[in-house]
């Protein structure tokens, strides 16, 4: 059973294709907690949380933001788009949850400008190579302006008025001769109504911003207890995924030392997030996709439609073999299984243990995205059951061969399980 006096430090990531259900396992443990980090990913990050029959769809705000006396803290490696921000801060204030003096966004985050936005939207219309599924939210661009050094924008320039006019007057005009001569767009970006639209987000964004590192240090040296909320999948992170299928920043708990400023050892344990079965959006491989009836009834029996976009989430049976690499590469303690009851009422249940490729089966998850859209999938069958589990809240009162799902999924992902979801809301997870 998961020990919370163990877990001071603890991060949380999803070990699928994103979608896994990281908001509900973060909002859940945070009772144990003091503090929560997003440290990666924007505003295409979608974490759904239900709190008494009250749904919280959030982009930019980590999910602890919904519980009182939590810290919550956007890092640097977060990209931030001020207007979603902003909209989800005066959203939830509608909703009488207030954040002034709880939220803490660093001032080394990038900024998600209109060209970026642009930019991603014009790359997924082109199609050929240049399109990838992306939520066309201006991510992908924003981080890779922030690596070639440069157009980034961060929000400690938003202090130098002056400064950021002349250096977004600059790279405006690059965007601009950038569409023109690749898309042929001729309705060109104005320069200064960005900056102005900026600076007006600059001054509702201040009572926020702070140098977070150092915020950690201090809170690290309180000995609080922190958590660490991953935005998308292992299998989309930009170095560990099915590259060039995936976003653009790291996903994994190996990203937090640069991103949010701290030592290796501050993490001192990753709780792994999966359904119990597998989704994706977008394009990229996917070996135990259902396009077929199995699938649509995942799709429904789960609600599976992109919490950013509204799409229909693609769907199939529960992958262990990438559930296993990613496992691996992040150094799950425990895994949280979540959305157990959507395969509840299914004759039986497969899990891929393996992949054939060739007439050969493979070691591990290959790199190479053409050879895993090639691999045949080894299915284990398993029963089903008929029984509604929703009102479980202990192990021994889920149905037997649900518990035998459990502990194959275990086996087969060579990790505990800690958690399991047996509906959206707060009070529906048990404790292994």
């Amino acid at each position: 059973m998961m020990d919370f006096e163990q877990l001071g430090r603890t991060c949380v990531v999803g070990l699928q294709w994103g979608d896994e259900g990281k908001g509900k396992i973060v909002d859940v443990l945070l009772e144990h907690f003091d503090v929560v980090v997003r440290y990666s990913g924007g505003s295409n990050a979608g974490h759904t949380v239900v709190i008494d029959d009250q749904k919280f769809a959030l982009h930019q705000l980590p999910s602890g933001i919904l519980r009182k006396n939590i810290t919550s803290i956007i890092t640097g490696g977060a990209v931030i788009d001020p207007a979603v921000l902003l909209g989800e801060i005066e959203s939830l204030r509608a909703r009488d949850i207030e954040i002034d003096g709880t939220l803490h966004v660093s001032d080394r985050a990038h900024l998600v400008f209109p060209y970026h936005r642009r930019e991603d939207q014009l790359a997924e219309n082109a199609g050929g190579a240049g399109k990838l599924g992306t939520t066309a939210r201006g991510i992908g661009p924003c981080y890779s302006d922030k690596m070639s050094r440069r157009f980034g924008v961060r929000i400690c320039d938003l202090s130098r008025p002056d400064r950021l006019r002349e250096r977004v007057r600059w790279i405006v005009a690059h965007k601009n001769a950038y569409f023109a001569a690749l898309y042929d767009v001729r309705e060109p970006l104005e320069a200064d109504a960005i900056v102005d639209e900026y600076l007006a987000f600059s001054k509702q964004l201040e009572p926020f911003v702070c140098d977070t590192t150092t915020l950690l240090h201090k809170l690290l040296g309180e000995n609080k207890r922190i958590l660490f909320e991953g935005a998308q999948g292992n299998l989309l992170d930009v170095d560990s995924g099915t590259y060039p299928y995936v976003t653009s920043s790291n996903a994994g708990p190996g990203s937090i030392c640069s991103t949010a400023g701290l030592p290796p050892r501050a993490v001192q344990a990753v709780v792994g997030v999966v359904k119990a079965y597998t989704t994706r959006v977008g394009g990229g491989p996917f070996p135990t996709e259902q396009d077929n009836e199995i699938g649509a009834l995942i799709r429904e029996r789960g609600n599976e439609y992109g919490t950013t976009t509204g799409r229909p989430r693609r769907c199939g049976w529960f992958d262990a073999v990438s559930a296993a690499y990613s496992a691996v590469t992040c150094g799950v303690d425990h895994l949280a299984v979540v959305h157990l009851d959507s395969v509840s009422g299914m004759q039986e249940l497969k899990i891929c243990v393996g992949y054939e490729h060739n007439g050969r089966r493979l070691d591990g998850f290959p790199a190479d995205p053409y050879t895993l859209e090639e691999v045949q999938p080894v299915y284990a069958t398993l029963d089903g059951w008929s029984e509604e589990i929703g009102g479980c809240r202990r192990l021994d009162e889920l149905p037997a061969a649900a518990r035998a799902y459990l502990d194959k999924l275990s086996e087969c992902v060579g990790v505990p399980v800690g958690m399991v979801g047996v509906g959206p809301a707060r009070d529906q997870t048990i404790l292994a």
